[in-house]
C-alpha cells in the first residue's frame, strides 16, 4: 500500500507567527554576529555613508517595543482604512442591485476578454499607486460573483494586474514623479549636475508594455492559474430586480457627479481646482503629491460616488425600501471578512518587527553595496541590477525605502556605464512591482489573502499564504521573463522610452 503523502496546509495566521519568531531569531543571531552593512544616502547634495546594523529584538528595547507599539502597529496600517471606505461603496452598490444592473449584460462574454480587461483596468489604476489595491480587489470579486464566474479568479487576475503592471499604464502615477527626485538627485551627486527628471520620460515604453502584459498575461493566467481554481459559482441575490429607469437615473446621477469632481481636480474655472495641492510645481504632484487632497480623498470619493448612485438605483427600483434598508446595505461586503480584521492584526505587528530590527535596511544595504563593484555594463549590468531588486523586494517591500537606499549607488553606476537615470529607475519599478506579487511582507498580500478565504467555498482547497504564492508563482515567472524581453529588446534596439526619454546617455 503506497502512503498517501500529508501536505502541510499552514494556516496564514500560524505561517505570519512562524514568519515573526523567525525575524526575532534572526535579529538575535544578526545582533550577536554584529551583522552591518554600509548604506550611501544623499545629504545637502553630498554623498554619505553610514554603517546599518540590525538590532536585538529580544533586548530591552526590543520587548518595550513589543508590548507598547501594538496598537500603533495596527493604526499605521494604512490599507486597513483605505478597504473599510472601499466596502462601505461596494456594499451598497452590490446591495441596491446597482451592480447586478450594470454586470448582468457582461454575462455572455468570454472569459478570456475578461480577463484581459481586467489585466487592463488594473495596469491603468496604478496611476493611484497602492490605493488601487484596496478599490480593485474588493470590486472585481463582487463583479466575477455576478458573471457567474470564480471570483478566486478575477481577485488573483487584479492583483497580478497590479504588480507587474506597476511600471506601465497611460500616465505617470506619483510613485514616477517622487523616486524621479530621488534619481535626478542620484544624478546630480556624483555624474551629472545639470541633469533632471522628466515624468513623462518613460511614456512610450509604458504604453508598449502595457499591450504584452496585457495580451501574454491574459494568456499565462488562462494557462497556468485558471486550470487550478474550480468552476464555482459564488451565491448571488436572485430577488433584486433589474429596473431599466433606475439605470438611467442612476447613470445621470453618475455623470453629474463625475463633472462635479473634474470640477474639483481642474484648475483654471472659478473656484475650481479644490482637490489640488497648489503649493507643488507639476499636475501630477497636485492631484497626487503626499499632502494633495484628492490623493488622499480618492477612495473617499469613489465611496461617495457609490453611495449616491446605488441609492439613486435602489430607491426608483424597489430594491431599497427604507433608510433601514439603506444603512444594513453599507455593510453587505463585509459579510464573511472579520478575517481580514485578524490578519491585519498580525501583519501589522510582522511588519512593525521587521522595520525595528533593521534586517531589511541592513540586507538591502548588503547587496546594493555588492553591485557598486560590478565590473560588468550593458545587459549583464542590467539583468544584475533587475534580480538584485526583486531579491530586495521580498523583504523590503516598500518602493520608497527601496530607491532611496539604492539610487544613490545604482543611477550613477548606470550614467558611468552610458545608461540614463530614467531608464534605470524604471528598471527599478518593473522589478519592485514583480516582487511584490510574492512576498507575505507586501501589506496588500495580506489583504489578498484575505478576500481569497472571503470567497473560497471549496472545503478541499486551503487558503494558505505559501498556497496562494505557489499558485501564482508560474505566471510571475512567466512575466518576470516577459518583463526582461521588454527592457533588453528596448535598450538593444535603442527605441526612445518617452518624450526625452532615452535609454543610453
Amino acid at each position: 500500500m503506497k502512503k498517501k503523502e500529508k501536505k502541510l496546509n499552514l494556516g496564514p495566521v500560524f505561517t505570519i507567527m512562524f514568519l515573526i519568531v523567525l525575524v526575532i531569531l534572526a535579529s538575535v543571531l544578526c545582533s550577536f554576529l554584529q551583522v552591518r552593512a554600509d548604506k550611501t544616502s544623499i545629504v545637502n547634495g553630498t554623498l554619505e555613508t553610514s554603517v546599518t546594523s540590525v538590532r536585538n529584538f529580544l533586548s530591552i528595547d526590543g520587548i518595550t517595543y513589543f508590548f507598547s507599539n501594538a496598537v500603533t502597529n495596527i493604526t499605521l496600517f494604512e490599507p486597513l482604512f483605505l478597504l473599510i471606505l472601499s466596502l462601505i461603496g461596494i456594499s451598497i452598490g452590490e446591495k441596491s442591485g446597482l451592480f447586478k444592473a450594470v454586470f448582468h449584460p457582461l454575462k455572455k462574454v468570454k472569459t478570456s476578454v475578461i480577463t484581459a480587461f481586467i489585466l487592463f483596468i488594473s495596469i491603468v489604476s496604478t496611476f493611484l499607486g497602492d490605493y488601487s489595491f484596496a478599490i480593485l480587489l474588493p470590486f472585481v470579486g463582487v463583479l466575477y460573483k455576478y458573471l457567474g464566474k470564480n471570483p478566486l479568479l478575477g481577485i488573483l487576475t487584479v492583483f497580478i494586474g497590479i504588480t507587474s503592471g506597476y511600471a506601465s499604464g497611460f500616465a505617470p502615477n506619483y510613485h514616477t514623479f517622487t523616486l524621479g527626485e530621488l534619481t535626478s538627485m542620484s544624478a546630480k551627486v556624483e555624474v551629472d549636475s545639470t541633469y533632471r527628471f522628466s515624468l513623462f520620460s518613460q511614456f512610450y515604453i509604458m504604453i508598449g508594455s502595457t499591450a504584452f502584459i496585457v495580451l501574454l498575461g491574459t494568456f499565462f493566467i488562462h494557462k497556468f492559474l485558471f486550470p487550478k481554481l474550480p468552476n464555482v459559482k459564488a451565491d448571488i441575490e436572485e430577488n433584486l430586480k433589474i429596473s431599466k429607469k433606475a439605470l438611467i437615473f442612476s447613470n445621470i446621477t453618475f455623470i453629474l457627479m463625475i463633472l462635479f469632481i473634474l470640477y474639483l481636480i481642474v484648475p483654471g474655472f472659478f473656484g475650481s481646482g479644490i482637490l489640488l495641492n497648489k503649493n507643488e510645481d507639476t499636475y501630477i504632484m497636485k492631484l497626487l503629491g503626499e499632502n494633495a487632497p484628492f490623493r488622499s480623498a480618492v477612495v473617499y470619493i469613489i465611496s461617495i460616488v457609490l453611495m449616491v448612485c446605488s441609492y439613486v438605483y435602489g430607491k426608483i427600483s424597489g430594491n431599497i425600501k427604507s433608510s433601514t434598508d439603506y444603512s444594513v446595505g453599507l455593510s453587505k461586503s463585509f459579510d464573511n471578512l472579520g478575517y481580514v480584521f485578524v490578519l491585519i492584526f498580525f501583519a501589522s505587528q510582522l511588519i512593525g518587527i521587521l522595520n525595528w530590527t533593521n534586517l531589511g535596511e541592513v540586507f538591502a544595504s548588503f547587496l546594493i553595496s555588492l553591485l557598486s563593484y560590478a565590473q560588468f555594463s550593458g545587459i549583464p549590468l542590467i539583468l544584475a541590477t533587475f534580480f538584485l531588486i526583486f531579491i530586495i523586494g521580498l523583504i523590503v517591500p516598500g518602493t520608497l525605502e527601496k530607491w532611496t537606499l539604492s539610487s544613490p549607488i545604482v543611477v550613477p553606476l548606470f550614467m558611468r556605464a552610458n545608461l540614463t537615470p530614467e531608464f534605470t529607475q524604471y528598471i527599478f519599478m518593473v522589478a519592485d512591482g514583480l516582487s511584490k506579487a510574492i512576498t507575505p511582507i507586501f501589506s496588500y498580500f495580506i489583504i489578498l489573502i484575505a478576500f481569497l478565504e472571503k470567497y473560497n467555498t471549496d472545503e478541499k482547497m486551503k487558503t494558505t499564504i505559501f498556497g496562494t504564492i505557489k499558485m501564482i508563482l508560474p505566471t510571475i515567472l512567466m512575466l518576470v521573463g516577459v518583463w526582461i524581453l521588454i527592457i533588453i529588446g528596448w535598450y538593444i534596439i535603442g527605441l526612445p522610452l518617452g518624450l526625452k526619454g532615452s535609454v543610453i546617455l
